[in-house]
């Protein structure tokens, strides 16, 4: 697990925007050795990202043959606020469903309503979850 330096400015946008940011951009490789980028919802718990997957999704395969994957958030429009995570994938069984998760169903409750979903269903749904841990941050 990489270490947020909170005593520097980049250290503390890198955790706000971790906490805050609805979206951000996970990007794996497919059998081609493609790389594919994809926006996903995710949990930070301080020291892991946590997503939910379909149990069929190309994403899915392409960690589970390449479990070095990179996250990012989108940047400011100008070149700046770039945030870039490397990490390692893993599926984590003993993560809570996601709608055992309450602060995970509390972010996303008007996404999952969007879905047309119940946060039971969603979980059903995207019930496979995949744990992230980051082993290096960049940006500026």
């Amino acid at each position: 697990m990489v270490n947020l330096d909170l005593s520097t400015d980049f250290g503390q946008r890198v955790a706000r925007r971790l906490r805050e940011e609805r979206i951000i951009w996970l990007i794996t490789i497919d059998a081609q050795q493609v790389a594919q980028p994809v926006p996903v919802w995710f949990w930070w718990d301080g020291e892991t990202i946590l997503i939910y997957n379909l149990p069929d999704s190309v994403k899915l395969r392409s960690m589970a043959a390449h479990p070095k994957v990179t996250l990012h958030f989108d940047g400011d429009g100008r070149g700046g606020d770039i945030i870039v995570i490397t990490g390692e994938a893993r599926v984590d069984r003993s993560a809570p469903a996601a709608d055992q998760y309450a602060e995970y169903v509390a972010k996303y409750q008007g996404g999952i309503e969007r879905l047309h979903k119940t946060p039971e269903e969603f979980a059903r749904a995207y019930s496979v979850p995949v744990r992230i841990t980051p082993t290096k941050v960049r940006g500026h």
